[in-house]
């Protein structure tokens, strides 16, 4: 199944949360619903959980979630 790279804005606080939450092996539970989301907007089926696989350096922060997307699940 293909995986979908979706950007989830945050803020540095969250974001430093989210990586300390990634460390210890328990997951954000908010901004993993968010990648969901914005997968599902984007027209595409999560087919699992997202995977968040780092942070943006940029402003704004942005979390980084890979998304396994049913492949034929595009609009």
């Amino acid at each position: 199944m293909p995986l979908l790279r979706v950007q989830v804005a945050s803020d540095r606080g969250t974001a430093r949360r989210v990586m300390e939450l990634h460390q210890v092996d328990k997951p954000h539970r908010a901004s993993r619903e968010a990648a969901r989301a914005e997968a599902e907007r984007r027209g595409w089926t999560p087919a699992g959980e997202p995977v968040f696989v780092g942070v943006t350096n940029g402003e704004p922060v942005r979390l980084l979630y890979d998304v396994e997307v049913y492949s034929g699940a595009a609009s």
